[in-house]
């Protein structure tokens, strides 16, 4: 008998692969573990390291999003798996606003959004991005009234290509490719606010559709 080639990969890689493939979505360190026995963290992680270098290179990347893991189309091959342009969802202006002010400050209640922007809120801006699968609630602040607190999820940075929040882009950065308008002065506001400064009182929203057209 034939010895194993070394470039082969060993069983736990391969378990782990298969149930990658045949999971409806992404799974963790922790969860892949506990399906495949009760192993220990470690040897999951040494397995998802040495199956993310093997399908670098291949038509699929095993790729990690938010501390889950799964398998997705390699960026330059994603155009030959489109049978039609996608329609791109497209929020508006007041939308995008706030998915910024969370994703640079999360957790954040509607109170602190309302501070950073200098106007309110509607619920049906939140409602829009909740329903999107990028931000969820995330519990409630512990001051009086105990207000709900938001955050994105890990749908969020899948959309965009990000592995954490410390993958967001910087404002050069932003600015650079051109993508800060129309929410050039929501963004510098979100990412300069501080805190215990003192804010302006909200001023009401214009009514905005909450998808562009």
């Amino acid at each position: 008998m034939s010895e194993e080639r070394q470039d082969e990969p060993g069983t736990l890689e391969r378990a782990v692969e298969a149930t990658l493939f045949a999971a409806e979505t992404p799974m963790g360190v922790e969860a892949l573990a506990g399906h495949l026995g009760g192993l220990e963290p470690r040897e999951v992680r040494e397995a998802l390291g040495l199956l993310e270098a093997r399908y670098r290179t291949r038509g699929v990347h095993l790729v990690e999003r938010g501390g889950r893991w799964h398998f997705e189309t390699a960026p330059d091959l994603a155009h030959l798996l489109r049978r039609e342009k996608e329609q791109v969802r497209r929020l508006s202006r007041a939308a995008t606003e706030v998915l910024a002010i969370i994703a640079y400050h999360e957790p954040v209640s509607r109170a602190e959004i309302e501070s950073i922007r200098g106007v309110q809120t509607s619920a049906g801006t939140l409602d829009v991005l909740m329903e999107a699968g990028w931000v969820k609630p995330a519990g409630r602040r512990e001051v009086p009234g105990r207000p709900v607190i938001y955050a994105t999820t890990p749908d969020f940075l899948d959309h965009f290509g990000l592995a954490s929040r410390r993958d967001l882009p910087g404002i050069d950065e932003l600015r650079a490719a051109g993508l800060l308008d129309p929410v050039d002065e929501a963004l510098e506001n979100a990412m300069n606010f501080e805190p215990d400064e003192e804010p302006d009182a909200p001023q009401a929203e214009d009514d905005d559709e909450n998808l562009a057209d």
